[in-house]
């Protein structure tokens, strides 16, 4: 009795709505677009709710790239004095951004010496990685602490968490056993993640490196080069002899298809840059790395 005096009420209250709305003069139009954006939140939103709601805990995601970590760990010994002097470089910067995060966890920042890398990623937990080939590209500080901030991003956002759960689900593997997570290959680290969440780490990393005394226009000219190299070098192809080898370009076509187009990426960052009042925070550190070698060893 009770559920069908429920049922009575929506039907009466569900047809009460419609004869108001059809009494309107005037009916406003129905979107398409709107339906799809909704549709698509929602879809967005189901996928990771599952996940919010048995997040892994710090100690476990910890824990994971800690392992994970030590397939790409490059001992110091293995680099040249130059390289040394890069990843402190890399590490400092980094160290000082990370202390803006709001997930306090044991950020590591790490120089991978391969010119061709041209791609930065991270791992749950902390570690992050950048390619000497990135670096390459880079004409200030600022930039290289945007490219750090936006990694950062990636694990104070939980997004790298997410990644080791949906693949241990989709490879069956237990995620109470660490040693089995192993199993996920290196490369998934090194692809992007969904546009949202590249979109997020962008916002959140400018946000993270002007809170750290950054311009914000590190983004804006290193996007500006992005979008500059994506119409050169994958767009139409032109001979790679002049700048960039063939492994480099293809490591650039890895890293446009899995983040949004640079064009858009700029956008953004104006957007913000506008609607933060951030316009007269413009000069930038130069990109600067100074060490000195004794007995061939890099001495800082």
């Amino acid at each position: 009795m009770k559920r069908a005096l429920a049922f009575l009420i929506v039907l009466l209250v569900g047809l009460a709505g419609l004869y108001f709305s059809q009494r309107r003069n005037d009916p406003t139009p129905v979107s398409a677009n709107a339906i799809v954006n909704i549709a698509a939140d929602t879809q967005r939103d189901l996928s990771r709710a599952p996940m919010r709601l048995t997040r892994l805990s710090d100690h476990e995601e910890i824990a994971i790239g800690k392992e994970l970590a030590e397939e790409y760990a490059v001992p110091a010994e293995k680099l040249t004095p130059e390289e040394q002097a890069v990843e402190g470089y890399v590490r400092r910067g980094g160290n000082s951004v990370s202390v803006h995060a709001h997930r306090h966890l044991p950020y590591s920042f790490h120089l991978l010496p391969d010119r061709a890398m041209m791609n930065a990623f991270s791992l749950p937990g902390g570690p992050v990685y950048i390619g000497e080939g990135l670096l390459d590209l880079m004409t200030s500080e600022d930039e290289l602490a945007v490219i750090l901030a936006h990694e950062i991003e990636h694990i104070d956002h939980y997004h790298c968490a997410e990644r080791v759960q949906i693949e241990a689900r989709l490879r069956h593997l237990n995620l109470d056993i660490v040693d089995a997570l192993l199993q996920i290959p290196l490369q998934v680290w090194e692809a992007g993640y969904k546009k949202d969440e590249e979109f997020e780490a962008d916002r959140e990393g400018m946000r993270l490196a002007v809170l750290d005394g950054y311009s914000p226009y590190g983004a804006v000219t290193l996007f500006e080069r992005f979008s500059k190299l994506h119409s050169e070098y994958v767009i139409h192809a032109q001979s790679p002899e002049e700048e960039l080898s063939q492994l480099a370009i293809q490591s650039l076509q890895g890293y446009f298809r899995s983040h949004p187009q640079p064009s858009e990426r700029l956008a953004q960052a104006n957007n913000l840059i506008a609607q933060e009042g951030w316009q007269d925070r413009r000069i930038q550190k130069p990109f600067r790395v100074e060490y000195e070698v004794q007995n061939g060893k890099y001495v800082q």
